[in-house]
């Protein structure tokens, strides 16, 4: 399957199942559309008179196209469907990764909020300390052999419950060297609670931190409000600054959430660039299509040239050595994800799982609260069988609009509880989400290629 786009300077030409990416010049990228329609003596004909040129050279560049071809490298057949399955058995019953929902409670009170504020649909609360124990015994008891083991700290808002983060912390480090495993930490955080107590544990023990920031002042307090009403902003802007500045500058995400108030959120990543912050991301809200929140089909089109002018941003920063990270358009054009990531996605309940205060077990943080989604708890596993086994069915193959889109494996199928809440069904398709993948995916590539292409000086 190929994809051709054009942007800016570049003719991009992407095969799907190679995983090949084709930087050309316009006749190859109309000879490539051409290809598979029309004879050799037809392309020749016709794209010689179009744009002017030596037949002899239209006809050398078609013999180039089949070489790749020949090679695998461009329309390359689509041989991993029946991988699909046998791939997710393979890791059937071994978990990788816990989000410990040490809060079910926040001190903010932000109106786009998926969670209910931290409640998550039912009662605020926090998590013991026995309970998050017993949630790390599972996931060393479930890991296998698995060495390396992921914990998110996440809520509501951690750090209301931060005596708990730091003795989980404590027991887990007691334990890495007898159990064989490596605990590896993220602390995603409102800021309203980091002091230096705080600073100091982060980045001593979390391998990474999610900082919420919604970009300029007036888009970030029209939202991330306290209970009286007030923004956040200036509250937190300082301690994240002092924060990452004691880390060096590495290893922590800012991230942001735009909505229909900012769908030039381009403008709020500049914002978050004269803050001195480098590692960035800006995701689209999660909310019901009600909601005033909610982007809008008036919303796309900006959105969409938010992605370019990102990328055009980001290549301008990076020839001036000024570059920052933006997390959708992190890449690798050289290696990439493993072909069973490019099938199988995340591994929503699976080989990952959210933890209420309770102990009970969610596929992930955006299914707690949906009672039907409840797998288990963390003392006597998943019960729920049937559901680990839709989320283990959920591959990129499993959903019938997947199979003619070029960005089938980049994308591995998308977000199972994006695709719920839109349609009620995990192997649905949240069409709005696609479009801005796609639209990030061109971007990422096109930009990825542009600077392998100017370090090399060509």
């Amino acid at each position: 399957m190929i994809h051709r786009y054009h942007l800016d300077d570049y003719y991009m030409v992407l095969d799907t199942c190679s995983g090949g990416v084709h930087v050309v010049d316009e006749i190859a990228y109309e000879l490539i559309g051409l290809y598979e329609s029309k004879t050799k003596e037809e392309i020749v004909a016709e794209l010689s008179q179009r744009f002017h040129e030596d037949p002899a050279e239209v006809a050398e560049c078609y013999d180039q196209v089949a070489q790749l071809k020949e090679k695998g490298q461009l329309f390359a057949p689509d041989t991993f469907e029946n991988m699909a399955g046998e791939l997710k058995a393979r890791t059937s019953g071994v978990v990788k990764a816990l989000c410990l929902h040490v809060a079910h409670t926040c001190n903010l009170n932000c109106s786009y909020c998926f969670a209910s504020q931290g409640k998550y649909h039912g009662e605020r609360a926090v998590m013991p300390f026995e309970v998050g124990k017993q949630a790390l015994d599972f996931l060393v008891a479930h890991s296998g052999s698995r060495r390396n083991l992921e914990v998110d700290f996440f809520g509501g808002e951690p750090l209301m419950n931060f005596q708990v983060v730091k003795d989980l912390v404590a027991y887990a480090r007691s334990i890495e060297k007898e159990k064989g495993k490596n605990f590896r930490f993220t602390l995603t955080t409102n800021g309203m609670l980091i002091d230096d107590d705080v600073i100091d544990f982060a980045n001593r023990e979390c391998s990474n931190v999610v900082l919420s920031l919604d970009g300029r002042k007036e888009i970030h307090d029209r939202f991330r409000v306290d209970y009286a009403g007030k923004g956040s902003w200036e509250q937190i802007v300082p301690k994240f600054q002092k924060l990452v500045a004691a880390r060096g500058g590495k290893n922590y995400y800012m991230r942001g959430t735009f909505t229909h108030a900012n769908p030039d959120f381009l403008k709020d990543i500049q914002v978050m660039l004269d803050l001195g912050f480098t590692e960035l991301s800006m995701e689209p809200v999660v909310c019901a299509e009600d909601d005033p929140s909610a982007l809008t089909a008036e919303d796309l089109p900006i959105v969409m040239q938010q992605y370019e002018d990102l990328a055009r941003l980001m290549l301008k920063r990076w020839k001036e050595g000024r570059p920052f990270t933006f997390y959708h358009y992190m890449i690798d054009l050289t290696g990439g994800p493993c072909i069973y990531k490019r099938i199988s996605g995340c591994g929503s309940g699976t080989e990952y799982m959210a933890v209420t205060p309770w102990g009970d077990l969610y596929p992930c943080h955006q299914f707690v609260g949906e009672e039907k989604f409840k797998l288990g708890d963390v003392w006597h596993g998943v019960e729920n069988t049937g559901v680990r086994q839709d989320f283990a069915d959920c591959n990129v193959y499993a959903r019938e609009e997947c199979r003619d889109c070029w960005a089938k494996l980049y994308c591995s199928g998308g977000c199972a509880a994006n695709a719920y809440h839109a349609t009620g069904s995990v192997r649905g398709v949240y069409k709005y989400g696609c479009e801005l993948f796609r639209k990030r995916m061109e971007c990422a590539i096109m930009l990825q290629a542009a600077m392998q292409m100017e370090g090399k000086g060509e």
